[in-house]
This record gives structure tokens, C-alpha cells and sequence, in this order.
């Protein structure tokens, strides 16, 4: 099924120049913003850039030619197999290069794809399943010790044969990627024939770059996920927008372990690298030596991060030395960082620019982000301001795809410059909502038309966040209202503490009090006492955690942006301090 190798050595650093010098060559080469699906644009960089490299991973390389071809041939087979444009076809996929072949075809046939978190077990894959209306899937068979095969045996038996049966109606196949290197089960369709007898793929009849192109299902910090509905145009202009924003040189290269299925490792990744003929270097899992040596032996020139992702590398370096020459950027973001963090970052990993920013699945990844050429104090302060897109602004307001209003709450009023309120977006970035939810839809938009992101926030005058926490995860402690955030940036503060994250739970005297789930660094050894000991020295007596428990990193669930879900966090410690 894949493509002939096509072995390339790391490229030498290229001279990058400055940041308006960057995004200058990028306005030359877009004068006028294009609106393309994501198979149109995929085809103009192949048509641009044909032997250049587009995906290389330890044993292959596939360049844009390559990818292009076998996006057809699977497109072809998605059209044999009965897809239709409009319809869902869902994704069960790490990594791999599969993953982007199959990514393409789904956008070629006009059909709409639906990536699943691969760490989803059984009623969490039925549900996105039954709630998405896929029509067919392409799953691994096991992945990280999760056996798919085994949750379809047991949520529509004799799925290899009949599709989803009587539990998904609408889902008529399932196609298997033998992720484990096993045989393909008799009688299931596997991957790697999709396509096989089928006539040669011609150009249909496409929905064009308004239709949706994906259904992300979010990550479900406060509840249970619900389906982003995401056009072609808006996935291209947020990807155009990272390369504008952080401003690309040719040929950029990027290194992540981020999955693909999410917003982060697919826009700022998979997509972004289109508009400059860079190329991916995606990983299967995050591991710290790989990532390192990684970025020697593919030339990579930019890697994406979340904040538990860098803090692991900062250790590693500074335990041992490698060889970092080609590493020009550093995109750090996607959860709380220590104020350390980012002079680590340059004392260690000491690329050439840092960037952090803002952003969730509902306003098409990143919304913010920070200039390289910004100051420290940029990075210590703040999460971004209202990204520059260039081009691919045109007609949204100020030239831009997303931008915010800072409201009190509980008045819908907007709140001084500097103060602390809910963040509200609008634009042409911003999703028209979940699918087939309307109740939901409607509870995320305002009258008029914001989307209420829950997120709290700070917006200076030159338009750069300052997050402050959820809405949903603040508190009341005897009548105080506090934010987890302080705690947690304070804890973040003490050497032996790696995470740390703060939720509420029930207290018949205060109302509510802050539990603190914290990590510990290494070999690190503090005590609980010790730890309410530091906070009580600089928070008000009301932010000081009330307990705190000492917890394994991998006992934390996360989102796979990174960030903490609290409230499943908060059902655990419920049950762990005799509460639930």
C-alpha cells in the first residue's frame, strides 16, 4: 500500500531572515487568499513541489507526489466501497502514514471525516460512532494494549461482515489498518486493498471549501464530547494562519507526537506545512530521547509542543547533550506553563524563536499566539495576541479569522481592559457548531451571535491574552470565589513539582475547598504539609488547597491537547478522599 521510499538526508538549516521578511515571501506567493478543499490544495503543493518530501518518518519518506497518488488510490476505493460526498467516515488512527493518505481521500471524495481519539475505549468509540452517523470506519486493529477489534465484537457482532448491524444502522463497513502487524481477521476488509480492482480515480463532483471537511469531537475538559463541525476553507486558513503568524520559511520541517486527530498536530502540523512545501516528521507516541535525536536525524527546523512534552526535554538535555543545530522554532502551548519554563527552553533546547498561544477545537486551533520576535516578557505574561493571518483574513473582521470580547459572566457586559472576564469569539474561524446537537449550539452562542468559549481570560491593548482558567473550574470557598490557576502557578513554582492541578470539592463548613493533584519531578521528595506549608505563604488563606494528594503523571487524565479533564479528575479524588 505505500509508496516507494524516498530516502532524504537532513537538510542543512536554511537562512530564515526576519519575521516581516518571512511573511513577505509568503504574501508574494499568496497575493490573494485561495479557497481550496483540502484535496485542491494538497494537489497544489504536489504540483509546486512534486519530489519534495511531505511526510518522513524513521524507515520512509513520502513526498508530495507520493502522497497525492495514494490519496487517490484510497479515494478511489471510498467510492467503490459506496462513500458518497456529504457523508461521515470516521478515522481510529495514530500516527501513521496512513493517517494522511486517508485523511486526503476523505476530503477528495467530498466526503466528511471524523477522527477518533485513539485512546477511546469501547462506550466511547460506540458513542462517537453512533452520534457522528459514520457511514464507514477505518480503524486500527490495536494500538497501545486497546484492542478496537474486540470493543467492535462487542458493540455489533459480526461487524467484518455486516457493518455496524443493528447498533450504528448507518454504518455499512469497516475497514481495518493492521496497526499490530497481525494478519487482517478473515473476512474484514483491510486497508491496505481498499482501492484494489477499482477503476482509476477521476474528479467527482466535489461540495466545494464551505462544505465541512471534518467533525473533531472535542476533548471534553467539563463533559462529554461533542462533534466541532469544520469546513475546508476554515481548516486552510487557520493552517495559512500558523504559517503566517509564526512565519514559515520554505520548506519548514516539523516535528510532532501530538496526534493528528486533534486540532494541534493537525493544523499546526499535517496542514500547515502545505503552503511552503515543508514536510511532517509525525511520531507515534511522545518519548523525550526520540523526539531529541529525531530532530538531528531528519534536519527538523520546528517542533510542537505542549508544556509536559517540553519540561520532559528540558530534563533529558540537561541530563545529557545532543546535537539541536537545525531547530529554528519552538511552538510550546495547549496548557498551563511554569514561569521557568521558557528560559529552560532557551538554555536547553535554544532554537532560534519561541512561540506559545490560545486555542480549542470550536474556533479552528490556535486563535493567538505570540511573534517569534516578541520579548521574554511576552512569553511570561501572556498567551498570545489575536493572531495575524495575512491573506487568509480577508473579510473577517479586523483581518482577522477569530476575534474576542472579555465579558463579565454573569452580565454579558463587557469588562475594563486589564480585568479578568469570560472570553467570548467571533469569525469566520469560529465554528457554526456541533453536529447534530442543537440544544448545545444554542447554549454556546449568545444572541448575537458570540460563542462562549468558558474560557476566563485578561485582553490588554494591543490585543495579547492572559488565561486565567475555566469558568466551569472555579469555585467558591466560604463565599471567596477563587481560581485554580493561582494555586497551580504558584505550586509550579516549587522545585520538586512537575504538575499540578487544582479542582473543588464539597465541604459542608466552606461550601467548597481546592484539592491539589500534584506530580512530582524525578526522584523530587516533598510532603503534603510541606507543599500547604509553601502555598500558604503566598496565597490568601481561601486559595490554599485543602488537601493535597501526590499522584503518578499517568494518573492525571488529560485531553490530547495536554490539559488536565477535572472533571473526571474530580471524581477521582472524590472517591479517593471517601466523598463520591
Amino acid at each position: 500500500m505505500a509508496m516507494p521510499p524516498e530516502q532524504t538526508p537532513p537538510a542543512p538549516p536554511p537562512a530564515i531572515g526576519t519575521v516581516n521578511h518571512r511573511q513577505a515571501a509568503l504574501a508574494l506567493r499568496f497575493p490573494a487568499w485561495p479557497a481550496r478543499t483540502l484535496d485542491q490544495m494538497l494537489d497544489a503543493a504536489a504540483a509546486e513541489f512534486p519530489t519534495r518530501p511531505y511526510l518522513i518518518t524513521d524507515t520512509q519518506t513520502w513526498s508530495y507526489s507520493d502522497i497525492k497518488a495514494w490519496s487517490e488510490r484510497l479515494a478511489a476505493g471510498l467510492l467503490a466501497a459506496g462513500v458518497q460526498p456529504g457523508d461521515h467516515v470516521a478515522m481510529l488512527m495514530a500516527n501513521h502514514p496512513e493517517f494522511v493518505a486517508v485523511k486526503f481521500a476523505i476530503a477528495r471524495v467530498g466526503a466528511v471525516a471524523v477522527p477518533i481519539n485513539f485512546l477511546n475505549r469501547r462506550d466511547e468509540l460506540g458513542y462517537v460512532l453512533r452520534q457522528s452517523d459514520a457511514v464507514l470506519l477505518v480503524t486500527m486493529d490495536s494500538f497501545r494494549g486497546l484492542d478496537y477489534l474486540g470493543f467492535l465484537d462487542e458493540l455489533a457482532p459480526g461487524w467484518a461482515m455486516q457493518g455496524g448491524g443493528t447498533a450504528f444502522p448507518r454504518l455499512k463497513q469497516v475497514v481495518v489498518f493492521p496497526a499490530s502487524g497481525q494478519a487482517v481477521r478473515a473476512g474484514a476488509q483491510a486497508l491496505g486493498s481498499l482501492g484494489d480492482g477499482a477503476a482509476p480515480w477521476q474528479a467527482i463532483t466535489h461540495p466545494g471549501p464551505a462544505s465541512n471537511s471534518d467533525i473533531i469531537y472535542t476533548s471534553g475538559t467539563t463533559g462529554s464530547p461533542k462533534g466541532v463541525m469544520l469546513s475546508h476553507d476554515m481548516m486552510l486558513r487557520a493552517a495559512f494562519g500558523s504559517a503566517w503568524g509564526r512565519a514559515f520559511e520554505d520548506g519548514r520541517r516539523v516535528l510532532f507526537s501530538l496526534p493528528m486527530y486533534h486540532v494541534y498536530g493537525y493544523v499546526e502540523g499535517l496542514l500547515s506545512v502545505l503552503f511552503v512545501g515543508g514536510a511532517i516528521v509525525p511520531r507515534l507516541k511522545f518519548d523525550a530521547v526520540d523526539t531529541l535525536e529525531a530532530v538531528a536525524r531528519h534536519g527538523v527546523t520546528d517542533l510542537l509542543l505542549i508544556p509536559t512534552m517540553t519540561l520532559a526535554l528540558i530534563d533529558e538535555l540537561k541530563a545529557r547533550p545532543y546535537v539541536l543545530e537545525p531547530l529554528h522554532s519552538v511552538l510550546s502551548s495547549g496548557g498551563r506553563s511554569p514561569a521557568y519554563i521558557w528560559q529552560d527552553i532557551v538554555d536547553h533546547l535554544r532554537p532560534l524563536e519561541i512561540t506559545t498561544g490560545y486555542g480549542m477545537t470550536e474556533v479552528t486551533a490556535s486563535s493567538t499566539v505570540t511573534r517569534p520576535d516578541d520579548p521574554m516578557s511576552r512569553l511570561l505574561s501572556t498567551n498570545g495576541r489575536l493572531r495575524d493571518v495575512g491573506p487568509a483574513g480577508t473579510g473577517g473582521p479586523d483581518g482577522k479569522l477569530v476575534v474576542y470580547r472579555v465579558v463579565n459572566p454573569d452580565t454579558g457586559q463587557d469588562v475594563a481592559l486589564g480585568d479578568i472576564g469570560e472570553l467570548l469569539a467571533r469569525g469566520p474561524g469560529v465554528t457554526a457548531g456541533y453536529y447534530n446537537k442543537p440544544e448545545a449550539t444554542a447554549e454556546a452562542f449568545t444572541a448575537d451571535g458570540w460563542l462562549r468559549t468558558g474560557d476566563l481570560a485578561r485582553m490588554d491593548a494591543e490585543g495579547y491574552l492572559t488565561l486565567a482558567g475555566r469558568r466551569k473550574e472555579s469555585y467558591r470557598c466560604g463565599g471567596e470565589q477563587v481560581l485554580p490557576s493561582d494555586a497551580e502557578d504558584l505550586l509550579a513554582t516549587h522545585p520538586a513539582v512537575w504538575q499540578a492541578h487544582v479542582v473543588p470539592v464539597p465541604d459542608e463548613r466552606m461550601g467548597e475547598v481546592g484539592v491539589a493533584c500534584v506530580v512530582l519531578r524525578g526522584q523530587a521528595t516533598v510532603t503534603p504539609a510541606e507543599l500547604t506549608a509553601f502555598c500558604a505563604q503566598g496565597l490568601a488563606r481561601f486559595k490554599v488547597p485543602r488537601h493535597i494528594l501526590l499522584m503518578k503523571a499517568e494518573d492525571i487524565p488529560v485531553t490530547p491537547s495536554g490539559r488536565a479533564r477535572k472533571f473526571l479528575l474530580v471524581q477521582q479524588v472524590s472517591t479517593l478522599l471517601g466523598l463520591a
